[in-house]
């Protein structure tokens, strides 16, 4: 039976959304502090509200609301849309290349978001995983020349239905508490370099870069030495 607690989560989660809108606000502002800050408060939601879903069996509370669709559509708002309007608006890109690169990622994070193979047996994820919010604020941060920034965005976007593998940093197995602990660091150096306004000092773009790398590639390191598994039967 529905319970305080249980709409309370569905709450939290829709939360996003007004995340998402306030965002958006920001980035026809040019206000790429706030958009972050934003972005930053939704992706807290989306990493809180999946465990408390489930501590609180919302989906057996309310069978007739689906909270995984509501998190899929806050995702794709926050993880896709509003990166690719920032790459629509802000300078990452060439003179040009703006719009047609905000278009691309809102096209391949759309067909990614209904690609149901996109979690691998480790918890990983089948290709570059639609995590355009990070992409765009590490460029944001390090202002890279606008072809850097273009190569990687193409790049990215080929590797979305790829083989290669990228690794959940919360529900991966092996390397799990190393992997954590990268991903609580590069919060905190996410963090400070917004508190900076995006231009940190050496040591916080050091620290951003690193572990930035890491998770970036730890993934198709996983991959590569792993043990094959049997086939699913």
């Amino acid at each position: 039976m529905p319970t305080t607690k249980t709409w309370a989560v569905h709450l939290l989660t829709a939360s996003g959304a007004g995340f998402a809108m306030l965002a958006a606000l920001a980035v026809m502002r040019g206000a790429w502090m706030e958009t972050f800050i934003w972005l930053g408060a939704a992706l807290f939601v989306d990493g809180v509200d999946g465990p408390l879903a489930r501590g609180f069996r919302v989906g057996e509370r309310v069978p007739w609301f689906d909270g995984a669709i509501l998190d899929m559509v806050i995702d794709y708002t926050t993880y896709v849309f509003i990166p690719a309007l920032i790459l629509a608006r802000s300078d990452l890109m060439p003179p040009g290349l703006a719009t047609p690169a905000g278009i691309l990622v809102a096209v391949i994070g759309a067909l990614y978001f209904a690609d149901t193979r996109m979690k691998t047996r480790e918890y990983g994820f089948r290709g570059f995983p639609a995590v355009w919010n990070m992409v765009v604020f590490v460029l944001m941060v390090f202002s890279p020349s606008p072809i850097f920034s273009a190569i990687v965005i193409v790049a990215l976007a080929a590797l979305t239905f790829s083989p290669v593998e990228f690794v959940h940093p919360v529900r991966v197995q092996r390397l799990r508490p190393l992997t954590l602990a990268v991903t609580l660091a590069w919060s905190i150096f996410s963090l400070l370099a917004v508190f900076a306004e995006l231009r940190p000092n050496q040591y916080v773009l050091a620290g951003l870069g690193l572990t930035t790398i890491y998770l970036t590639f730890i993934g198709a390191v996983l991959q590569a030495t792993r043990f094959r598994l049997p086939p699913r039967t």
